[in-house]
């Protein structure tokens, strides 16, 4: 058994919005990607808590972060750059691998995309940052 799972290695699945997982298509067009889980916090320290403050974990948040190809003609880019433009959500899943290797996980969630800019380098390729951020959970995927 593998004691670590190399970045090239994982996967982002995408399609329309409540697709299942088995529908989704691997964009292959991501580059760097970031994937953030965040809890918000809340204090519930009492004075029985003996001087030490207490936390509480509240709202959660997802957000997924990468670097692609400016590549119109690509479905998966198209399909991002008219979730931005419309305001609308596409099916994601950033999963540490194939979605039918066992081992792989994720969240599986509609997210909506916040960023799509461009970087128009004077030697390099043009590339666009995406963030995309939750916007309607459906599970956490574990492949068995």
């Amino acid at each position: 058994m593998t004691e670590f799972v190399l970045g090239m290695n994982a996967k982002i699945y995408l399609g329309a919005a409540d697709a299942a997982l088995s529908a989704l298509t691997v964009l292959d067009n991501a580059k760097d990607v970031n994937l953030t889980l965040e809890a918000a916090e809340a204090d519930v320290t009492t004075r029985g808590n003996q001087g030490w403050r207490a936390t509480a974990s509240t709202l959660r948040t997802c957000t997924v972060e990468f670097e692609s190809l400016f590549k119109p003609s690509d479905a998966n880019f198209a399909a991002l750059s008219a979730a931005f433009r419309a305001g609308t959500s596409v099916r994601m899943a950033p999963l540490t691998g194939d979605k039918d290797t066992s081992g792989s996980e994720g969240p599986l969630a509609n997210f909506v995309i916040t960023n799509f800019s461009r970087e128009e380098t004077l030697e390099g390729a043009v590339m666009v940052s995406v963030t995309a951020k939750l916007s309607s959970f459906a599970e956490w995927v574990q492949v068995a």
